[in-house]
């Protein structure tokens, strides 16, 4: 019964939008129908600038946080703990009262990797600020980083439920991603006519 409440309290937090509330709040707006529509730091920044990109960005990874430091206190499984983050990041990126239209879930997603694996979390932070030096593009930085995260995930940690856990997240990462794959996609292939 706690491992059920745990993954739906994780649903119902993961749609508390900060970067929707905090834009709503200061410019009596809704983010989503600017730039790509969604809630995230990125599109925030867009609106607020570099304190919209921050704050939002810290609000959806302490949201993730919670639920896994939540399941590992109360002394629950690794599948609680992994199954909660997932929850947290569903409902980041549909969430309920928003009409299922949220953000993308990479800081949500982060800020339980932290509480979960700290070394994967630093790594991983590592590897995209890398790629992000060398394509100024961090959405093709992250995404790089999403598709490689089960394999670091591999080599780094000899647990299989974190690396079922991680392979998990980054299936619903890239299910929420999937316009972003799709536009990288038809810019890279050539049109037909």
């Amino acid at each position: 019964m706690i491992d059920i409440l745990i993954i739906v309290v994780g649903y119902l937090l993961g749609g508390i939008s900060s970067g929707y509330y905090l834009v709503r709040f200061i410019n009596h707006e809704d983010v989503r129908k600017y730039g790509s529509g969604a809630t995230g730091a990125t599109n925030v920044g867009r609106m607020l600038g570099a304190k919209g990109f921050i704050l939002t960005s810290l609000g959806d990874g302490l949201k993730g946080c919670l639920i896994p430091l939540l399941a590992i206190f109360l002394e629950r499984s690794d599948l609680t703990v992994f199954l909660g983050l997932i929850a947290v990041v569903i409902g980041h990126v549909w969430p309920l009262q928003l009409g299922f239209r949220g953000g993308k879930g990479v800081a949500t997603a982060f800020g339980g990797i932290v509480v979960i694996d700290p070394q994967l979390a630093l790594v991983l932070f590592a590897i995209t600020m890398g790629l992000w030096a060398i394509t100024r593009k961090f959405a093709i930085s992250g995404l790089i980083v999403i598709l490689g995260s089960p394999i670091i995930t591999f080599y780094m940690s000899g647990s299989i439920n974190e690396m079922i856990g991680i392979l998990s997240l980054t299936m619903v990462l890239l299910i929420a991603h999937k316009e972003n794959i799709l536009k990288m996609l038809g810019k890279a292939t050539p049109r037909r006519d």
